[in-house]
């Protein structure tokens, strides 16, 4: 069921023929009367109508919307080029958008109704921890199926979501063995106050004791908070000659952090910041001139140099503006729609789950920051890089591993978790199993 695929085998040239094969049903489209159906689409979805349901769910408002918009727009992308390629086993595919609106109620409730009501085939968002959270039991009760674009703090390996973003032994792990080799054994996090940040600090603090290095202060902001000006005052107590902060900061919070931060004379110098969630698009809006020199630790950055990646920033940016900039999490949304994809045509109904979900093993893609590979763990092997904001807001990758990288879900520093691992194409093991040896 492995199977090879060429992302630029379904490139098309011209933007017109992008404009009339995506088929996007807003949200807002009211019911066909007398029991009537869209034309092309049969009432309960399925894999009788001409058509392939699929939902979107991320946070087009509120605080979280900054960063949010811009996976959609990748998510789309890929389903405009997929449809001009023939959509999915001949049927086209038909994108229902609804708004989380940075809620996690929200969440839950958009979710079922794309289940429920809206009888999609599959659901492609969230971004933060707290949003997949909220919608895990949601999914899980339905037994239905949900695709995750961001990296994240591990913990969870669900039979009801693939996870395209990096595990945290393909991102925070690597940004603290390169933080303590590079810039000092003294670290300072500071986070937003939601599962991630708190789950990933618990994973940092494990893993910088065992290597050597002290953490001397963590503080928290609520997400969307502004107020940063005890963080940094306690930053400054703490590292008063210097020393690393850890940023697991979300949405508008990142702004004024890194204002401040330069505003109080922390520069990159004395106190380099390793961001987590901090990428090309949340640079363009902060400016660079706040960022300059402070690091982030990603799988993909815009200026990975391969042709996957010139052909997908160049059409990213004939598509949506060439001030535009694409992004890790942007990335691994553009893949997982692609992945997913071939999931559903080897499987022969996207509809089947279990079929489609048993497909998905083992599927790779020809990505823009590499090849990729979906393991039976529902993550992907995928490489690993660090950059470091340059004046014109892209980032010069620093250090990048010889390939990919095979996730790991279960924290191997957290004793919890330490030996745990995940196996979904094997009934006896699942979401969580002991390890021999």
């Amino acid at each position: 069921m492995t199977s090879n695929f060429s992302r630029r085998k379904f490139l098309v040239l011209g933007t017109a023929a992008f404009s009339t094969s995506l088929l996007l049903k807003a949200c807002t489209t009211p019911p066909a009367e007398d029991g009537a159906t869209e034309e092309g689409a049969t009432p309960e979805g399925g894999a009788g109508g001409d058509t392939i349901k699929v939902g979107i769910l991320h946070s087009r408002s509120g605080t979280m919307a900054i960063s949010e918009n811009t996976v959609v727009d990748a998510e789309l992308l890929a389903i405009e080029e997929i449809n001009a390629a023939g959509g999915v086993n001949g049927k086209m595919i038909e994108a229902i958008e609804e708004d989380g609106a940075s809620d996690w109620p929200t969440f839950a409730e958009k979710a079922k109704k794309l289940i429920e009501e809206d009888k999609v085939a599959v659901v492609f968002g969230c971004w933060t921890s707290a949003s997949r959270k909220a919608v895990l039991p949601v999914f899980e009760a339905a037994d239905h199926m949900l695709w995750y674009p961001l990296q994240y703090e591990g913990q969870e390996c669900s039979k009801n979501i693939f996870y395209t973003g990096a595990a945290p032994n393909q991102q925070i792990e690597p940004a603290v063995d390169w933080l303590l080799e590079n810039k000092g054994k003294e670290f300072f996090l500071v986070g937003s106050d939601y599962v991630f940040p708190r789950t990933a600090n618990t994973i940092i603090k494990e893993q910088v004791t065992a290597k050597g290095g002290t953490v001397v202060g963590e503080d928290y902001l609520p997400l969307g908070n502004t107020e940063v000006t005890a963080i940094i005052a306690k930053i400054q107590q703490a590292l008063p000659d210097g020393g690393v902060i850890f940023n697991t900061l979300n949405g508008d919070s990142n702004v004024a952090f890194f204002k401040q931060l330069q505003g109080a004379g922390l520069g990159p110098d004395k106190y380099p910041v390793m961001s987590v969630s901090v990428a090309e698009e949340e640079v363009r809006v902060i400016t660079p001139e706040y960022l300059e020199g402070h690091y982030a630790a990603w799988n993909y950055f815009q200026t990975v140099e391969s042709p996957a990646n010139e052909k997908w920033v160049a059409d990213f940016k004939a598509k949506f503006g060439d001030d535009r900039v694409t992004n890790d999490p942007m990335e691994s949304a553009y893949i997982m729609v692609y992945l997913w994809k071939q999931a559903a045509e080897a499987a022969g109904d996207a509809y089947d789950l279990e079929a489609v979900r048993n497909a998905a093993y083992g599927q790779t893609f020809d990505a823009p920051g590499g090849t990729v590979t979906m393991n039976t763990n529902h993550h992907i092997s995928k490489t690993v890089r660090i950059g470091e904001v340059r004046e014109d807001g892209l980032f010069d990758i620093v250090y990048e591993t010889d390939g990919p990288v095979t996730p790991i879900p279960w924290n191997q520093y957290v004793p919890e978790t330490k030996g745990f691992a995940c196996d979904w194409s094997d009934p006896a093991k699942g979401g969580k199993y002991k390890e021999e040896g």
